[in-house]
């Protein structure tokens, strides 16, 4: 027997002002993962989230909750805690009253609700802050709190809809940490809302890459940012050489009239594709072992590594990353190994390239 999902959604579409922002949406998660929404701006993440929440109600479609259908129940009826981007914190309560303010509101006894505080501040490293103001905290430290004022009801769920967006970069990276190891410590549902690719990848069990209401893949951060199934999820993960080719049979590409051996199979003969090779995964080597030559036309150094432009004679500027320097102006080669190559069937119109999902 399979486990049922903890959290199902069910032909979830949404309109604000005659604008369809989630289209037939199911999304299933599964109790104990932390899953991302990741997207642009405008994608509908966090109307998906705020619908888990009930916060909003969808247009049609069902909220599956643990089996049961809550469609209709009020967001302080559900077994779910949410903290948003703004940590809505109440400045006039000391911090031990921030976090009691759900529990109280449960007429919980003092003793229970102490006892919680004291573990709810342990947990976000905050011990012996219960007297401090809100005002006197910095806005990592706020933002563990409205996360140990939500863990406190013991969620099944904890919602997070871009929490860490106002944090130096430093201070969100020690957050992403954080925040993963109380995943592993509470044993809880995390649904986290981000448009930064690098915090999905960083912290994620599972990315839901959403685009125009639609999910466009969902999978583990290995497989969205080496397997993209299509031209935007390959865009918006990292940064990629997105290249028309030509499929001439299994495990042979052609890229501008060049000939690369590489791992896909099923494509058909003679078939146009895209190509998407990162650019951390192109060699530079000298002109002759080349599959394809060019000249290197543009340098940074990014500190980890060199960022190189290398303009090839149909006028195509690779992007590539290397530890090793290319000067600009010296003429190159361009290797790629097989299975640093990915092929991608091209959207058949205007309309499934919006999608970027196979129907």
């Amino acid at each position: 027997m399979m486990e049922h999902p903890l959290i199902d959604l069910v032909n979830i579409s949404k309109t604000f002002d005659d604008t369809m922002v989630l289209d037939d949406l199911n999304l299933a998660v599964k109790e104990n993962t932390f899953v991302t929404l990741l997207g642009p701006s405008g994608c509908g993440k966090t109307t998906t989230l705020r619908i888990i929440g009930g916060f909003e109600k969808p247009d049609t479609g069902k909220v599956i909750f643990d089996g049961q259908d809550i469609t209709n129940l009020p967001p302080n009826k559900r077994q779910l805690n949410t903290v948003f981007q703004k940590y809505a914190l109440f400045t006039h309560m000391s911090i031990a009253e921030n976090i009691a303010f759900g529990l109280k509101i449960k007429n919980k006894p003092k003793s229970y609700i102490d006892d919680k505080i004291k573990y709810a501040l342990k947990l976000v490293n905050l011990d012996g802050f219960e007297n401090r103001s809100v005002a006197s905290l910095s806005g990592g430290q706020q933002q563990r709190i409205a996360i140990a004022r939500a863990i406190v009801n013991e969620p099944r769920v904890l919602l997070l809809d871009e929490p860490l967006g106002a944090l130096d970069l430093k201070l969100r990276q020690d957050m992403q940490y954080e925040l993963i190891r109380l995943k592993n410590e509470l044993g809880i549902t995390f649904i986290y809302v981000t448009h930064d690719q690098e915090e999905a990848l960083t912290m994620s069990d599972t990315i839901v890459v959403m685009n125009q209401g639609y999910i466009q893949q969902m999978g583990t951060p290995e497989q969205i940012y080496n397997e993209p199934e299509n031209a935007f999820v390959a865009d918006f993960i990292g940064e990629s050489n997105i290249v028309p080719g030509t499929m001439i049979r299994d495990e042979l590409v052609e890229i501008f009239g060049a000939k690369f051996a590489c791992v896909d199979k099923g494509f058909g003969n003679n078939r146009p594709v895209d190509v998407v090779i990162r650019p951390e995964d192109i060699d530079l080597v000298e002109p002759e072992q080349g599959t394809l030559t060019g000249v290197c036309t543009h340098l940074i150094f990014k500190g980890v590594h060199y960022e190189m432009e290398v303009t090839t004679p149909d006028g195509f500027e690779w992007l590539v990353h290397s530890t090793d320097m290319c000067p600009v102006g010296k003429k190159v080669g361009i290797h790629v190994d097989p299975f640093d190559i990915q092929i991608m069937n091209k959207p058949e119109s205007e309309d499934e390239e919006a999608v970027g999902v196979n129907e």
